[in-house]
């Protein structure tokens, strides 16, 4: 491990699929705050076969949890649109990241787009931008920092709502019923009167 990523607790990889454009962040967390340890992307428009893209996915996605062994990862789900093959082709880039990482035991979670913008902020229907400039705030990103493509702000965006997540206390689940909790606890029952 390199010795600036020992600082960490824990390290989230987000991962945007892209067949054109892959995103990728990660977010270290140290002493309960996260920050930005890499943004960035793959450029995958200069291999004209979809399957050399998917190849070069899994490549740079490997490398990339090798160099910074992420702790878990967070993919954005593709949402439903008209175009099949669309469809068809972030799904297999999707598949082929998660594969990647899962040969090394890394937890993965998915958030679809509209939880991703809900959770930076604060609205559903964010545009790229709003959701990039929201980051730049609550990381506290400097101009020079942010990338030209999107792609990775919205990477870092998936990885920023794992971290908020998991970060939910647990609520436990109480019973389904009176009697149910009454078969459960035999000891909360009250004797009755008279006898």
């Amino acid at each position: 491990m390199e010795a600036g990523l020992k600082q960490y607790e824990r390290i989230i990889m987000g991962i945007d699929p892209g067949t054109n454009v892959m995103g990728y962040g990660l977010l270290g967390v140290k002493l309960g705050k996260p920050e930005v340890i890499v943004m960035g992307v793959i450029q995958l428009s200069k291999f004209e076969s979809h399957y050399l893209r998917l190849h070069r996915i899994f490549e740079r996605v490997t490398g990339l949890a090798e160099q910074y062994l992420p702790d878990e990862v967070a993919l954005e789900a593709p949402f439903f649109g008209k175009n099949v093959q669309s469809m068809l082709k972030l799904g297999r880039a999707q598949g082929v990241a998660m594969a990647a990482v899962l040969q090394r035991d890394i937890p993965v979670a998915e958030y679809a787009p509209r939880v991703i913008k809900m959770s930076v902020t604060g609205n559903g229907q964010a545009s790229k931008e709003q959701v990039a400039n929201m980051l730049k705030h609550l990381l506290k990103l400097r101009d020079e920092e942010m990338p030209k493509l999107l792609d990775a702000t919205d990477a870092l965006a998936v990885a920023l709502t794992h971290f908020y997540e998991t970060g939910k206390p647990q609520v436990a689940k109480g019973p389904k019923s009176w009697d149910d909790f009454l078969k459960k606890n035999p000891d909360r029952l009250a004797p009755r009167r008279g006898k």
